[in-house]
């Protein structure tokens, strides 16, 4: 990683890809939000830096194209953190907005993210929690396959090994370096191809608020366990991850994605869709509902501040 100066350059900027697209010459940052009416691009030393060391106010004239935001940071290096600020309505109930223009959100195309500093309470109150907030970095997303390929295996011959990344290594009958890591997942493989298996069924492993609990759950010292609770959905959980603050993320899991094929050993992922760490009216602002809720998520049709959920409105017709 190179050495970060106080200020950069900036060139317009590409609509697309969303999210961080880095080349020889700099990064370029989008972000897609139909109706935020100002936004700002906050870049940092490192993860736990309070400060950014850059503010980059966007200008809607040069940087937005249709409902993307975008700016190009002429020889920002890799390993730069960064995150975003998105100012507009704040109506719940009329519109589904519920923009803060001090809270620091993530990127929702991050590669690689940080939750050193993550506080979900202050995320849950109006306004600055830039102490306690995420953090996002640029990754080189360049990767060496050395030809690896998609296994073919029939259906009908599968035996799915269903597993837990930050369970099935952690005790230390597990003998591995990294135990609770995708690394320490690739030492196992000699005994789950023993077990004669031809997939392994991931649960969660994209990144995840681990304080998404129960309060008097909290109160236990526990935490959420399971992953069911995405706010990241394009970078793998940092607690799989055995150098997360250097962005390693995608590479550790394309590792272990390499050397499961290389085993004969097909993967099948739990992706879950159907909520997310936000956790509805009374969740914290993470990324998706301060850039532009009402297109991420589905809301009531005369109260858009109630979030629906089908899943219970089913359980609770049930009863």
């Amino acid at each position: 990683m190179e050495m970060q100066r106080s200020h950069y350059k900036l060139k317009p900027g590409s609509p697309y890809p969303l999210g961080v697209k880095l080349n020889g010459h700099g990064v370029n940052f989008s972000i897609f939000s139909h109706h935020a009416t100002a936004v700002e691009l906050l870049l940092f030393t490192s993860s736990e830096c309070e400060q950014p060391f850059q503010v980059i106010k966007l200008n809607k004239q040069t940087h937005r194209t249709f409902f993307s935001w975008h700016v190009y940071v002429v020889d920002l290096p890799v390993g730069t953190w960064y995150c975003w600020r998105l100012d507009g309505l704040n109506q719940p109930k009329e519109t589904g907005l519920r923009f803060d223009k001090e809270k620091h959100l993530l990127d929702p195309y991050a590669r690689a993210v940080s939750n050193k500093r993550w506080h979900r309470g202050a995320a849950c109150l109006p306004g600055d929690n830039g102490k306690t907030a995420m953090r996002a970095m640029v990754v080189d997303d360049s990767y060496d396959w050395e030809g690896d390929q998609l296994l073919n295996i029939r259906s009908e011959k599968a035996i799915i090994y269903e597993l837990h990344v930050g369970g099935f290594t952690r005790h230390p009958s597990a003998q591995v370096k990294n135990p609770g890591t995708f690394a320490g997942l690739i030492e196992k493989i000699p005994y789950l191809k023993s077990l004669g298996i031809t997939h392994v069924e991931l649960l969660p492993i994209m990144a995840f608020d681990e304080q998404d609990v129960p309060s008097h759950t909290a109160d236990l010292g526990l935490k959420n366990y399971w992953g069911y609770s995405t706010h990241s959905y394009f970078s793998p959980h940092p607690g799989f991850c055995v150098t997360p603050e250097q962005g390693t993320h995608i590479r550790e899991f394309r590792d272990l994605v390499k050397a499961l094929h290389k085993a004969g050993i097909a993967i099948i992922l739990d992706v879950v869709f159907n909520h997310t760490a936000e956790a509805g009216a009374t969740g914290p602002l993470i990324n998706f509902k301060g850039i532009i809720g009402e297109i991420f998520y589905l809301l009531d049709h005369h109260d858009k501040s109630i979030f629906l959920d089908f899943y219970r409105l089913w359980q609770y017709g049930k009863r």
